[in-house]
């Protein structure tokens, strides 16, 4: 049958028949683990019945209420429950569709609650090299990945960047502060670089996603950056889009850390894949101010739509219930001991990092210097096709913005438990090994 369907490539896979829990079926019966959640969305897993029969009932009820012809029980119940995870006074919610809407909203209530306060002069929004904020044209100009952005460049007013806090690749502690002070001061020559006046907000992931696969900040740059903000009048955005809802170990990353941000991104997990469902936590000062000018001049059609967010309410509702978000910091710290085990059976890893369930590891020529394996093998993707026909899903990107290195994410639901681990493990290992002799690269056969 010829498909009429197109997305990022021409590349075919199998066609899904159904999926629960951590597994996945294609029509031909064929069996896969769910190792990356889809793109770090499905959090809770496949199918939960609880979520679906929620949907179930508001399906019964009403599938749509526009926001400004009426307010809807789930969305006032969802807001409530999401202001409750929040740092304290992160208290007003803005539902949106998905992390680049949710990306788009920070950055536009963060500009016209300068304009509304006389600070008209403050527009650039600082982000990191690399990352990835979203892939509409406002989200775009704040990411830091050449193969997204570079065709686009003409279209939109690209923001400034500072490095992100790569120890592993520059040969610095992660665990001593003087690296997170080092990395963090990049913040504030920046902003001076700038103009202190002109600079709004800095964004950032509290542990990476994507782009940097799961980087976690070395001793004190969360606490650093935000000192940093509060000193010269920055809005500070955390992207946990990827991060929020229990993945990390915390419901929010940001939790982690003393380091209070003024907006939190939130999506993917949010509703884990029952609908499509993101959020803008804000501080509540920056909302009456942008409401008392007149109103915020942003919205989209689906904002609080009453099906998404009795998903999300019956999703987070299952993320208290089986106690998940305890379940990422055991699974997760089991998990990572078990990939950081694969470095001596393969010498090509060079680094295995995350926080809870949000994992990766990278590959690299020489673990010694750290260089990338060459570009032209293209493990990134070979390794994904190889784990794929071996009957698990994992997720990798390019680790230095996008033009070289290769890391791959492993982020299963937060129901894994360690026979499943086990099952990752298994069909990892069968995956790397013939990746490393597709490649003549090295295998410690008695680590």
């Amino acid at each position: 049958m010829v498909s009429h369907l197109f997305y990022q490539t021409g590349s075919k896979r199998p066609v899904l028949a159904e999926a629960r829990g951590i597994y996945m079926w294609d029509v031909e019966g064929r069996r896969y683990l769910d190792g990356s959640s889809g793109a770090m969305v499905c959090n809770i897993g496949h199918s939960n019945p609880n979520v679906l029969a929620a949907m179930r009932r508001q399906m019964e009820k009403s599938t749509f209420g526009y926001r400004l012809h009426f307010e809807t029980e789930p969305s006032e119940h969802l807001a409530a429950k999401v202001a409750a995870h929040a740092p304290a006074g992160l208290e007003k919610v803005f539902f949106v569709s998905g992390g680049s809407e949710a990306v788009e909203s920070a950055i536009k209530i963060a500009r016209q609650y300068a304009t509304v306060t006389g600070q008209e002069k403050r527009w650039k929004v600082i982000s990191r090299l690399p990352s990835y904020h979203g892939c509409t044209l406002g989200a775009l100009a704040l990411t830091g990945y050449a193969p997204l952005t570079e065709p686009f460049a003409p279209m939109y007013r690209d923001m400034p960047k500072i490095p992100a806090p790569t120890a592993y690749l520059d040969g610095m502690d992660p665990a001593d502060p003087a690296t997170g002070l080092h990395y963090a001061n990049m913040l504030e020559e920046k902003i001076l670089a700038e103009g202190p006046e002109s600079v709004l907000a800095f964004i950032v992931e509290p542990v990476g996603g994507a782009s940097t696969g799961a980087l976690v900040p070395p001793s004190g740059y969360m606490e650093r950056i935000r000192d940093i903000c509060t000193q010269y009048g920055l809005l500070l955005i955390y992207d946990e889009v990827m991060t929020g809802g229990g993945r990390t170990g915390r419901f929010f990353a940001t939790d982690h850390w003393n380091a209070r941000p003024d907006i939190i991104t939130f999506s993917k997990g949010f509703a884990a894949g029952y609908s499509p469902l993101g959020a803008m936590i804000v501080d509540e000062p920056i909302v009456d101010a942008v409401i008392k000018s007149g109103g915020f001049l942003h919205g989209f059609t689906y904002a609080g739509n009453p099906l998404a967010c009795s998903a999300g309410v019956a999703v987070l509702e299952e993320i208290q219930r089986q106690d998940m978000v305890a379940n990422a910091t055991a699974m997760g710290t089991l998990l990572k001991a078990r990939l950081t085990s694969l470095m001596d059976r393969y010498p090509f890893i060079g680094d295995v990092r995350g926080e809870g369930l949000l994992l990766a590891f990278e590959l690299v020529a020489d673990r010694g210097t750290m260089e990338p394996l060459p570009r032209d093998m293209n493990a990134y993707l070979r390794l994904v096709d190889i784990a794929y026909a071996n009957g698990l899903i994992i997720y990798s990107r390019r680790t230095r913005n996008g033009l070289a290195g290769d890391h791959f994410l492993v982020c299963p639901p937060l129901i894994i438990t360690k026979e499943q681990i086990d099952q990752i493990m298994e069909m990892l290992v069968l995956s790397l090994d013939q990746f490393a002799k597709e490649n003549h690269l090295p295998i410690e056969q008695n680590p």
